[in-house]
């Protein structure tokens, strides 16, 4: 059985959901010192939909030297490799080439492991994309916030964003190199502030929001990252601010101390 029939059978799900794409990298590199940008390239993108910069995907991760037709055989057959949810950061379908943003913490994690020794020719699993996350710009402001983890959901909201859009954005990054330039209207105020542990409980963004004069009229969020950085936004903005939730995009994308899967638990056990 070739890989490519391998493939198929591997995609087959019920209820007719799509399977996975194998994804192969072009290229990787450092945008700063502690995030890595991937561009994948190949025919395996064929028919990614457009306009889904700022969505969800899930990612799966071969083994160290596992090559293609094995890791084809375990998407089949099992078992499951480790499974990570990140952002689509662009596409670009004239050429036929996606990114994904990873935040660089050495081998602490399969995904940042992967990313970091990512070479041409490497590949991975992809599923999805979701929709994206603020799709309607119709406020008189915009707050943003979001650690490492959120920007690249950050970046593409603000990328997205009426050119005569007003608000403000705060970026906590771990070393000021981290500053990325990122095309937000004029009329936003970016802030970079460092948090050199990321794994050390952070009020930075919470105490600079609450110091902000808040603006009348209708406001929009995106804000995400840390789970009890975003709890304490959630509890400001909701009950506060009284913002309704259908203006405020705001979610935990990790917690300290646990890795992913243990936190999709926390958040599925809180959500009921």
């Amino acid at each position: 059985m070739t890989v490519i029939s391998k493939l198929k059978q591997a995609a087959a799900k019920p209820k007719g959901r799509p399977g996975p794409r194998i994804l192969t990298v072009k290229d990787a590199w450092y945008l700063t010192p502690n995030m890595i940008r991937v561009t994948f390239a190949g025919p395996e993108l064929d028919g990614f939909p457009e306009g889904r910069e700022g969505a969800n995907c899930k990612i799966m991760l071969p083994n160290d030297g596992e090559d293609r037709t094995a890791f084809v055989d375990r998407l089949e057959k099992g078992p499951p490799p480790p499974r990570r949810t990140y952002t689509v950061r662009s596409y670009d379908a004239i050429n036929g080439e996606m990114s994904i943003d990873f935040v660089a913490h050495g081998d602490n994690g399969p995904a940042s492991k992967w990313a970091s020794h990512a070479k041409a020719g490497d590949f991975l699993a992809f599923l999805g994309p979701s929709l994206p996350k603020v799709v309607d710009f119709s406020a008189d402001w915009y707050l943003v916030a979001a650690d490492p983890s959120a920007i690249p959901v950050a970046a593409v909201t603000l990328e997205a964003m009426p050119r005569d859009a007003k608000g403000v954005a705060i970026f906590e990054v771990t070393s000021i190199e981290d500053k990325q330039d990122i095309h937000a209207p004029e009329g936003v105020e970016i802030h970079w502030l460092v948090q050199p542990d990321p794994q050390s409980a952070s009020t930075a963004q919470e105490d600079f929001i609450r110091a902000i004069p808040w603006p009348e009229g209708r406001v929009q969020t995106c804000i995400a990252g840390e789970s009890g950085v975003v709890k304490s936004l959630r509890a400001f903005l909701h009950q506060e601010k009284r913002l309704p939730r259908s203006d405020t995009y705001i979610s935990g994308y990790w917690k300290i101390g646990l890795i992913e899967d243990e936190h999709q638990k926390v958040k599925r056990a809180e959500a009921d």
